[in-house]
């Protein structure tokens, strides 16, 4: 099988996580690569990427995928639910492995589910995928929890390097692990040349072990200057995230998707390097450092 993953079909490669897992495949010359847009899609790719129009209708996806070794689902929010279908075209067009659209937070985790009610569309796609294993199609579920360096640059993570502030939550010191942008492209290259140890997996990969004062003391140490920190609760982010999202104020999403990581709720499984059992090795990644990390990003903002 190592021989047949080669060609590649990405549905959502315009989206944030999207445009980082398809300029991984793009680089990886063993890999032809397909971009699966809509048809209102004016999204531009680069020379050599086979671009492929849909109306996302069973039979049109079905003669997309014709030919096709892997389809990655890098969906959002909205494109969840939509992966059974691409699951049921995939199985008809003889796609050998189907890589859904994790790349985030601990799916199998409970304490997410009631967190992020939405994540249950997820949870139903990994159950749609084991129940179809006997169709001939494989699948790799991929976890990254947040993403480290990318997050940290655009402020997602709650540490604003242009104003040196830091929103830390519950005193900063529970530990969970992050993965950085390129070990989280490693890892779907080194999944797609891996197809026999990485069939019906789920994959936890990570970069740093960390808290969120560490990260803090290392933005002081290499911006060589005193944070301001803002601090706060579980109880009360959690809490604005839920208003927010209940008034349709999107952003409340984002700060419950932070709380997977950062809150002190029970059975988060947010440390994967200890509630579960890193696939690092499997895929040949080395364990990052945080502060090499921190000053990468600080020395690149500047």
């Amino acid at each position: 099988m190592a021989s047949q993953l080669k060609n590649i079909a990405v549905i959502g490669a315009s989206g944030s996580i999207g445009k980082i897992v398809f300029d991984a495949l793009v680089h990886a010359p063993q890999f032809h690569v397909t971009a699966l847009t809509r048809e209102s899609s004016d999204r531009t790719f680069p020379a050599g990427v086979t671009v492929r129009k849909s109306d996302f209708s069973e039979a049109d996806l079905v003669s997309a995928f014709k030919g096709q070794d892997t389809v990655i689902c890098v969906v959002g929010l909205g494109g969840f639910t939509e992966q059974k279908k691409f699951i049921d075209a995939a199985i008809s067009a003889g796609v050998k492995r189907f890589i859904p659209s994790e790349f985030s937070a601990n799916t199998l985790s409970p304490t997410v589910l009631q967190l992020l009610p939405v994540f249950e569309q997820k949870k139903e796609v990994l159950d749609y995928l084991k129940a179809k294993e006997g169709s001939g199609l494989t699948w790799t579920g991929i976890w990254t929890a947040l993403l480290f360096d990318w997050a940290l640059e655009n402020g997602f993570l709650g540490y604003d390097l242009s104003a040196r502030t830091a929103t830390i939550w519950d005193g900063g010191n529970k530990a969970f692990t992050l993965t950085n942008e390129d070990q989280l492209k490693r890892a779907v290259v080194a999944v797609l040349e891996r197809p026999e140890k990485t069939a019906n997996k789920n994959l936890y990969i990570s970069s740093v072990e960390t808290t969120q004062k560490q990260i803090l003391q290392a933005l002081e140490e290499a911006t060589t200057s005193k944070w301001t920190v803002a601090n706060t609760t579980t109880d009360e982010q959690v809490s604005e995230g839920v208003e927010k999202l209940g008034k349709g104020d999107f952003s409340g999403a984002l700060i419950l998707v932070r709380a997977t990581s950062f809150s002190n709720k029970e059975g988060l499984r947010a440390n994967y390097a200890k509630d579960e059992e890193l696939a690092n090795d499997l895929l040949g990644l080395k364990l990052e450092s945080v502060e090499e990390t921190v000053a990468r990003v600080v020395e690149g903002s500047s």
